[in-house]
């Protein structure tokens, strides 16, 4: 059965520039765009309703801005918006998806992969024209749980079967303190630095960049790590945890992770999403 939003969004395709190529549609994701790649894997479009413009051209400033930071990741190649909708149009960052790789694959480029992320952490904030703090995330959490819109699945086992309005409060009664630690930590955040967001050679097992920036900004280092940590965990076998854990301690520096603020950003990031 074919996508609706494939359809519905299809006349949104710029023409391949490239003789002979055509664009293929990729599996629906979590965000509501339909995505195609070139046939020859060198470029992704994404392509929205009109709803979805102003969303899709954030993402398209900030993989703009991020080219030209040195950090690896796509570039834009085209953009087009329209009454209807629009579409951007990016080169592809070559490798597979950390999420793909097997356990020992994905320990093994573990410690590119924070590398990277910690070359994003360091770029600095005042040049970064985008925000991701404390005060956006809460905002959209209470959007996104007035509207009765969490979706359960992302949701840590701890949370699950809490009303949401409860995660929420429980979460407010820190707010304060975790502000107060934001801005004397800012730093460059991914936004959603999950592994299928890390992109990786899979003969090298070097993180080769990062895509899908659409809420890159500036944030808690914490949002990003308490992610990343979450997601790799239940990808782990046998002792491979405590030695991520280890190589991310390593890289990354361990006097810069802090555990109560891994918490609650990871408690609170599912409130965001709906």
């Amino acid at each position: 059965m074919v996508d609706p939003r494939l359809a519905d969004l299809l006349p949104l395709l710029p023409p391949v520039a490239h003789p002979g190529r055509q664009w293929v549609p990729v599996p629906a994701g979590e965000s509501g765009a339909a995505v195609w790649r070139r046939d020859d894997g060198g470029a992704f479009a994404k392509c929205v309703t009109a709803a979805d413009v102003d969303a899709l051209r954030g993402e398209r400033d900030r993989v703009q801005w991020l080219a030209g930071t040195g950090v690896p990741g796509p570039a834009v190649l085209d953009w087009s918006a329209s009454p209807r909708g629009a579409c951007l149009v990016t080169t592809a960052v070559p490798g597979v998806a950390a999420s793909e790789l097997p356990s020992r694959a994905l320990l093994a480029a573990w410690p590119s992969m924070v590398r990277v992320l910690r070359r994003l952490h360091a770029l600095p904030v005042a040049h970064c024209p985008f925000e991701r703090r404390l005060s956006s995330m809460f905002r959209l959490a209470e959007d996104v749980v007035g509207r009765g819109a969490v979706n359960p699945d992302f949701l840590t086992s701890q949370q699950r079967g809490v009303p949401p309005t409860t995660l929420l409060e429980t979460l407010r009664a820190e707010r304060a303190q975790r502000q107060a630690q934001e801005e004397a930590d800012l730093v460059v955040c991914h936004g959603d630095a999950c592994l299928p967001n890390f992109l990786v050679d899979p003969d090298t097992l070097e993180c080769t960049g990062l895509i899908d920036l659409g809420r890159l900004g500036v944030a808690d280092r914490h949002a990003d790590l308490a992610l990343l940590r979450a997601n790799a965990r239940q990808r782990w076998d046998g002792d491979d945890e405590a030695r991520a854990e280890q190589i991310l301690a390593e890289a990354y520096g361990a006097d810069r992770i802090d555990a109560a603020r891994l918490r609650f950003y990871l408690h609170l990031d599912p409130l965001t999403w709906s």
